[in-house]
């Protein structure tokens, strides 16, 4: 009844910068600067991701710069006197890494990401080997749908089910990705089914209501 929800595959970047566990500090910094990103997968064996080294990882190195002695006591948690340290990208690491499925809908990656407070997160296959990596402007991607094509969409998958002519009569417009329905419909209590629904179709922004009840209707 429903459209297929967009899923991470859709809208992933499948060209990754990568490391492996024993890559040096400097060539972590190098590849982040050249691929202008935060965050790079560590991986080991035929690509399978074991951890994730990101800017955090690296700072505390830069802490102890100036006076380590100080340093030292200044540091927030244990765990960065160790980072602080570390010559390699396996030292450095956060591990395991958060990942999500090449499988996942959009919805459940944003959720992963706000969760564990991270801005981009490794896309692995069934055998937990790297496929792509999807960041938070890769999710707004699916607001850039056209209008139509989710005009289209709300009204095949869920107008023409919940409120089916000749009892009702509803039409669809979207605008900048606000979804309006407009018309006369015989059973009210299916607003609120439809706004969750229209709310779930990928593109929408939001959804607003100018129907008219005609419980005569036939």
């Amino acid at each position: 009844m429903y459209g297929t929800p967009d899923i991470v595959s859709d809208v992933m970047t499948q060209t990754v910068a990568a490391v492996g566990r024993r890559a040096p500090f400097k060539e972590i910094v190098q590849l982040m600067q050249d691929w202008q990103v935060s965050a790079l997968p560590v991986l080991e064996g035929e690509g399978r991701v074991v951890g994730v080294v990101s800017e955090a990882d690296l700072l505390p190195k830069e802490e102890l710069r100036d006076d380590p002695d100080v340093g030292y006591l200044q540091l927030r948690q244990p765990v960065d006197i160790a980072k602080a340290g570390a010559l390699t990208a396996g030292d450095l690491m956060s591990s395991p890494a958060v990942t999500v499925r090449a499988d996942a809908t959009l919805a459940e990656a944003a959720r992963t990401m706000a969760r564990e407070g991270v801005k981009r997160l490794p896309v692995v296959d069934d055998a937990g080997l790297l496929a792509g990596v999807v960041s938070r402007a890769d999710l707004l991607k699916v607001f850039l749908r056209d209008d139509e094509d989710i005009a289209e969409e709300v009204r095949r998958e869920i107008a023409s089910y919940l409120f089916p002519p000749p009892s009702s009569a509803v039409h669809v417009e979207v605008n900048d990705g606000v979804v309006t329905l407009t018309g006369r419909i015989r059973d009210a209590a299916l607003v609120p089914v439809a706004a969750r629904l229209v709310r779930s179709v990928e593109g929408v922004v939001d959804v607003e209501f100018d129907l008219a009840h005609d419980p005569a209707a036939r």
